[in-house]
């Protein structure tokens, strides 16, 4: 018995990438929680640029490091976005009811 019917429903929150889902989340959420889960991204983002930067010279050019370790660990990169997009589209959808 094909049971393909039961795994394709259109409005089911798990289809769907964790990329798309967290845009689907996004666009219908407040936009003053999704601007503030943003900046607390940012935030996070500033503080391990400074961590990685600390020590380093003036020449240090951040942005290559980032693309030669994407390029050297991108299956690994993708899987940590993946994971990165559920955790923030689970931080908006947390705050949604409060």
């Amino acid at each position: 018995m094909n049971k393909d019917w039961f795994l394709e429903d259109e409005d089911d929150i798990f289809t769907g990438s964790p990329k798309s889902k967290y845009f689907d989340i996004a666009n219908q959420a407040n936009n003053e929680i999704v601007e503030d889960e943003f900046d607390k991204l940012l935030e996070k983002l500033a503080v391990m640029e400074t961590l990685l930067s600390e020590g380093k010279d003036e020449n240090f050019d951040i942005n290559r490091i980032v693309k030669q370790y994407t390029f050297e660990h991108s299956d690994e990169i993708a899987e940590m976005k993946k994971g990165l997009y559920i955790e923030l589209t689970g931080d908006i959808v947390c705050r949604l009811d409060s």
